[in-house]
């Protein structure tokens, strides 16, 4: 066995669907378990609508792209964001009667964190839960939204303090990363964006992935927490979002008018044995949805 066809060997872990075939195609057939996957992007992309999203549909059995499982999710700002997450399990329960629950957030697991510290804290708890296995669903997912938040203050830009900062990232990976080869378990974290200014070739020299830059809202950013995070996760997904001008005839008005839409963007940046693909999506009452092109 080469090297050259060990990367020619599909995938054979489980994957949660995101439950459309155009963004699913984009990560060869959804998020993978046992790994990290990470949503980076700006604020109002997407990120924690996709995260709710798969929540739920981590519930299906795995015939129906679920993972037959419940998800243990942990919010690091702002307030959770229950009465959307409601929502979405209403409208999936409408779809799968006999498969969701009448009451899905019985099966989703919330836990609010404020430092990198209480996280390591709080992921030895998970697996103390999840090893008692008193669920009614065994738990497949974790979420964390957002993994910068537990780092925007607690550490200066001082080496001492940087390289504190690098050890709780590989701490904090390594634990995800044990808990989820350990239990089969999909991890997603959510990352934000910091503005670039640099050449066009990468950071540093270093292409981001498949792509040479991130672009959103006419601006070139890069994921945060630099480069020490990026080696601790296995796939990275930028979502992008664009405001464009549109014309639109009022009725009865005497010209047209200028209104501004939000366009939204798919990057697969980088992940195992898969090449950069990318897709238009749309967020609808039932969650992300991609668009034809």
């Amino acid at each position: 066995m080469t090297p050259q066809n060990l990367m020619l060997l599909p995938l054979s872990t489980p994957k949660l669907s995101i439950g459309c075939p155009i963004l699913d195609h984009c990560l060869g057939g959804g998020i993978p378990c046992n790994s990290i996957t990470e949503l980076v992007g700006e604020s109002g992309s997407g990120k924690t609508q996709l995260c709710l999203q798969l929540t739920v549909r981590a519930q299906l059995p795995p015939s129906h792209g679920g993972l037959g499982g419940s998800s243990v999710y942990i919010f690091t700002e702002f307030s959770f964001p229950f009465r959307r997450l409601q929502q979405l399990g209403n409208l999936y329960h409408a779809s799968y009667p006999n498969l969701i629950r009448l009451e899905p957030l019985e099966d989703i697991y919330v836990h609010g964190v404020h430092d990198a510290q209480e996280l390591i804290h709080v992921l030895g708890d998970i697996e103390a839960f999840i090893a008692i296995d008193h669920t009614r669903l065994p738990v497949k997912l974790i979420v964390i939204d957002s993994i910068a938040a537990l780092f925007r203050s607690q550490y200066q830009t001082t080496p001492a303090d940087l390289k504190r900062r690098s050890e709780m990232f590989f701490n904090i990976s390594g634990t995800l990363k044990g808990l989820a080869n350990k239990y089969g378990l999909a991890v997603v974290v959510t990352n934000q964006v910091v503005d670039f200014i640099g050449p066009h070739h990468g950071v540093n020299g270093v292409r981001l992935g498949n792509l040479e830059s991130l672009d959103t809202s006419g601006r070139r950013v890069s994921p945060a927490l630099g480069l020490a995070w990026a080696h601790c996760i296995n796939s990275r997904v930028f979502l992008a979002r664009h405001e464009q001008s549109i014309e639109v005839d009022i009725r009865n008005a005497p010209s047209t008018s200028i209104c501004s839409q939000t366009h939204r963007t798919f990057h697969l940046v980088f992940a195992p044995h898969l090449a950069y693909a990318s897709a238009e999506f749309v967020i609808k009452k039932e969650g992300i949805v991609g668009v034809s092109q």
